[in-house]
């Protein structure tokens, strides 16, 4: 099962980590990948600067906010399930 991490910290959680976690649910959903994909909660991964920290299970952190959530999903994660 591939890992991806959500920072949940401070930073993170007024830039909308919980919308953001809300949103990957959906689209794990969508796709049917909760066999395949696990979410877990974490501190600071490093780019909380720009928008919430979620880092995909090969170490590459993205910067993620609502607004393009659901395209980095589509674009970042499901080429690599």
């Amino acid at each position: 099962m591939k890992s991806i991490k959500i920072c949940i910290g401070s930073a993170c959680h007024i830039k909308g980590s919980y919308e953001v976690i809300e949103i990957f649910k959906e689209e794990i959903d969508k796709y049917k990948l909760g066999d395949k994909i696990e979410l877990c909660a974490s501190f600071c991964l490093g780019k909380c600067r720009d928008a919430v920290s979620v880092m995909r299970w090969d170490d590459i952190v993205f910067s993620v906010s609502k607004e393009n959530a659901r395209q980095i999903f589509e674009a970042e994660f499901m080429p690599y399930i």
